[in-house]
């Protein structure tokens, strides 16, 4: 389970470059770029709180 959490914020910040992908090339919708910030930040803070308080 630690393995699984050291990646999480990877793993979101990897859900939000495929959003923006998906928004580039198929649909431009405003909705996936809010998306895609929300992720990517909230990847971003996992990520860094996560290994923190794990390592």
């Amino acid at each position: 389970m630690k393995t699984f959490l050291k990646y999480l914020g990877a793993l979101l910040v990897l859900c939000g470059v495929i959003c923006l992908a998906v928004y580039y090339f198929a649909v431009p919708t405003n909705g996936l770029l809010v998306a895609s910030l929300a992720l990517e930040v909230v990847g971003i803070l996992a990520y860094i709180l996560i290994n923190k308080y794990i390592d």
